[in-house]
């Protein structure tokens, strides 16, 4: 249980009121919190590198001089990755970054995280109502009537 302050739109204390957070004091789940960071992270991630293969890029089909006689190197397709305009060796491919966390974990998670900042938590009464649409003026003056840096 967590007691916060309770304001109106124009910074004035109205009452208190309970959080049910059930997590306790001595319970340290900073680790919970760090992976819940870094999933929120690395899901936001797009994975969309790619680059193309020798098979990938167009053209290539046949074999640029015969294999013997001419004293040049042996090649096999002018798309080889070691020729200009070639493919390349081991380039990005498109990929998935997501990581998954349980439900319960992603709560105790958002849980421990108000824990820590107990003492600085206010509810402002009717926000939504007060604030209608996202102004920054606006909002920037009202964290200021509240009393927040």
């Amino acid at each position: 249980m967590v007691n916060c302050v309770v304001k109106n739109w124009q910074g004035e204390e109205v009452g208190e009121t309970t959080l049910e957070l059930r997590v306790a004091k001595e319970q340290n789940a900073a680790h919970i919190v760090h992976r819940a960071l870094r999933r929120q992270m690395v899901n936001a991630r797009q994975g969309n590198a790619c680059t193309k293969t020798r098979s990938e890029v167009r053209g290539g089909g046949r074999k640029p001089w015969r294999q013997k006689g001419t004293g040049r190197a042996r090649a096999g397709s002018i798309r080889s990755p070691l020729w200009r305009g070639g493919g390349v060796i081991f380039g990005p491919k498109p990929r998935d970054f997501e990581i998954k966390m349980n439900k319960k974990e992603r709560r105790l998670a958002l849980r421990t995280a108000f824990q820590s900042r107990t003492e600085d938590m206010i509810v402002v009464e009717e926000f939504a109502e007060q604030f209608p649409r996202p102004k920054t003026k606006e909002l920037l003056s009202a964290i200021a009537r509240w009393g927040i840096e």
